[in-house]
């Protein structure tokens, strides 16, 4: 599941700042990286929400600092 989730965010932010998405991995720091904004992150959250159906709450994820751990915490949500 993990593994899945994090497909979908890459694709997503991939979409959202026009990059190729081979750019992303686990490792990438949401602001560092990408200088992630609020309506970023809200992008995000509701692509996932949408592919894997189930609420993800804004400030639990906006906290995770990489791609990895957001992933990680949004399949801990699927438990």
């Amino acid at each position: 599941m993990r593994d899945e989730i994090l497909a979908k965010l890459i694709e997503k932010a991939a979409d959202i700042y026009k990059t190729d998405p081979s750019q992303y991995n686990a490792e990438t720091r949401f602001v560092e990286d990408y200088n992630a904004k609020s309506m970023d992150i809200v992008k995000i959250i509701g692509a996932l929400e949408d592919e894997f159906g189930f609420d993800v709450n804004f400030m639990e994820f906006r906290r995770k600092k990489t791609f990895g751990e957001a992933a990680d915490y949004v399949a801990g949500l699927a438990n």
